[in-house]
């Protein structure tokens, strides 16, 4: 994970270098704990989450605190699971791993629990292409898996990269009760800065 990633001056990720942003989905209602500073750590806020072959990244509408955005790596998330309670919306939940950066000890940094809550509309465009996106990252990555917190992945999350999605979006449902909105052309122009990295931004990792 990474707490308020890089957003460009519309409030879209800025992508990685050989990122491709697949859908945006308005509407969600945001879950997420061990936030420092947070009260209690844990957070809730309403906002849009964007997808794309390497991540997923929460945008909220307004700021709780310090806390605006929230970067999930596709490769670091585990326990998924698309929940339909018969009173409550439909949701996903899961647990993603902290991204250590380098020379820091992975016992210092918690695994995060969250969940994704669909208040407006329906969900069968967003949860599929979701957990088919997880599932090719994981065919394509084999060797990035955790089966405890301390196997603590050094692993760069942007290994994910290699996942292939046009054929995954070509092929994808939309349901008309789902505002989802698929990327058809990416979001951000190609000319604009990409990052090379998931450590702190620098003139050499940047272009």
């Amino acid at each position: 994970m990474a707490l308020n990633p890089q957003l460009s001056a519309n409030g879209t990720p800025v992508p990685f270098v050989g990122e491709m942003f697949v859908l945006a989905r308005d509407g969600v209602e945001f879950e997420i704990d061990k936030i420092p500073g947070a009260h209690g750590g844990h957070v809730k806020a309403k906002g849009i989450i964007y997808l794309s072959n390497i991540r997923m990244v929460f945008v909220a509408n307004k700021a709780v605190g310090d806390f605006v955005a929230f970067d999930i790596p596709l490769l670091f998330v585990h326990g998924e699971k698309f929940n339909q309670p018969i009173f409550f919306c439909y949701n996903i939940s899961g647990s993603v791993e902290p991204v250590v950066p380098e020379g820091q000890h992975r016992a210092l940094y918690s695994t995060h629990s969250f969940k994704i809550l669909f208040k407006e509309g329906g969900c069968r465009t967003f949860v599929p292409l979701f957990l088919n996106l997880i599932a090719s990252v994981r065919q394509y990555n084999q060797h990035a898996t955790y089966p405890s917190q301390e196997a603590a992945p050094r692993v760069d999350p942007l290994q994910a990269a290699q996942t292939p999605v046009d054929e995954m979006m070509r092929h994808a449902y939309v349901d008309p009760n789902d505002p989802t909105k698929i990327f058809l052309q990416q979001p951000t122009p190609e000319s604009q800065l990409r990052r090379r990295t998931y450590h702190p931004q620098s003139a050499e990792n940047c272009y």
